[in-house]
């Protein structure tokens, strides 16, 4: 939300939580793409509380998984596990592949769905990098101690939040939500 607020600053919105609006079910993700499932929110939830709706669907596409854990990523080894797991799970299943590649990319695609038409805009933000060997660093959330983003040397977990955010593959998509915005 941080982000978020950060980048939309300039525009007279008022941003509000999906908590906000208790009212609302939550959106189920059936989709098998971020696209899919981020579109799927934002119609859910625009079509529920009649206003602009800004949905996102991200995670962790690893190559010697074939993309996986991809839509995947939070409930990667099933529901009820801690991401130390999940994390464990990711590395076993790589090094059972294979496949020495430690490709990987986080990938994030947000939905723009307007309450009067049903358009549905999306804008994809991608940030390449590997997977290390073992997670490092404290800082960041889900995968970020196993991501290596592309041109350094250190994980997510372990990059000052305000680098982490510049890099983000969240970020990148607001930017270009941010210019589209500017645009209409």
């Amino acid at each position: 939300m941080r982000e978020l607020n950060a980048l939309l600053a300039e525009f007279p919105l008022r941003l509000r939580k999906l908590s906000e609006l208790p009212r609302i079910s939550e959106a189920e993700e059936t989709g098998n793409t971020f696209t899919q499932n981020a579109v799927l929110k934002a119609l859910h939830y625009c079509s529920q509380s009649g206003l602009w709706t800004m949905a996102d669907d991200s995670g962790l596409a690893v190559d010697a998984l074939g993309g996986a854990p991809g839509v995947y990523s939070a409930r990667y080894g099933g529901r009820g596990i801690s991401y130390a797991e999940r994390m464990a799970l990711l590395l076993d299943s790589m090094s059972a592949s294979g496949d020495a590649s430690r490709r990987a990319r986080f990938v994030c695609t947000i939905a723009l769905a307007d309450p009067l038409t049903g358009e549905v805009e999306t804008f994809e933000g991608v940030c390449e990098g590997r997977i290390a060997d073992a997670p490092r660093g404290e800082g960041g959330f889900g995968y970020d101690p196993l991501f290596i983003p592309e041109g350094f040397a250190q994980t997510f977990g372990e990059l000052p939040s305000e680098v982490k955010l510049r890099l983000s593959h969240r970020s990148r998509a607001l930017a270009q939500a941010h210019q589209y915005l500017l645009r209409h």
